[in-house]
């Protein structure tokens, strides 16, 4: 066992083997991202729970879905699956403004998660990365089948900090007057009025 962050680790043979190959990407509160020369990628998590959920919600949504990467093994508190490049959206947010392509492709995003049945319309920017042409990949999807957010509040409020949340709410309003109205009033209660 090992200890990071406040959580510990019950190293396998095959974890063990994997890391001396790998090299760190990153960490967060859940975990610690590793590279494969697979070009895959090894992510190891602090609780079980956590690993299983995210596993599960990999496993459904990249069936259905290329905005998810591939799942490949999964084992007591490590998952492999397909590497993520491409620039993270509130890191490309400093330098680009949100244009028309990519906003449609935020609002398809949600929209999708309508469609894999997933309760939580809603990711960070943190967790999605935007390719050379636009479009998005997903990583770190949590509680997606289990807690309830019915408009994306953390995906807008990130957008909000960049500063183009009202270029973002206008192309939604020109492509989905509805969807529009329902995300507007409840990111105005938000933001504004600390209403969940």
């Amino acid at each position: 066992m090992t200890r990071r962050q406040g959580f510990s680790l019950t190293w396998t043979e095959n974890m063990e083997k994997y890391l001396k190959e790998g090299e760190v990407l990153g960490h967060g509160n859940n975990g610690i991202v590793y590279l494969l020369p697979s070009g895959k990628v090894m992510k190891i998590f602090g609780r079980k729970k956590v690993c299983d959920d995210e596993y599960y919600i990999l496993k459904k949504a990249c069936k259905k879905s290329s905005n998810f990467p591939k799942v490949y093994e999964s084992g007591e508190n490590y998952i492999i699956r397909d590497y993520v490049d491409g620039k993270r959206l509130d890191k490309y947010l400093k330098k680009h403004k949100l244009d028309k392509v990519l906003s449609i492709n935020l609002i398809k995003l949600i929209k999708e998660f309508e469609k894999l049945g997933f309760k939580k319309l809603d990711i960070r920017c943190k967790d999605l990365y935007v390719q050379k042409d636009l479009t998005l990949k997903v990583i770190d999807p949590k509680q997606s089948y289990k807690k309830n957010v019915p408009y994306p509040r953390h995906l807008m409020k990130g957008i909000e900090k960049k500063g183009q949340l009202p270029i973002f709410l206008n192309i939604l309003k020109e492509y989905d007057k509805e969807l529009y109205d329902f995300w507007s009033f409840r990111i105005y209660q938000y933001l504004v009025l600390n209403i969940k």
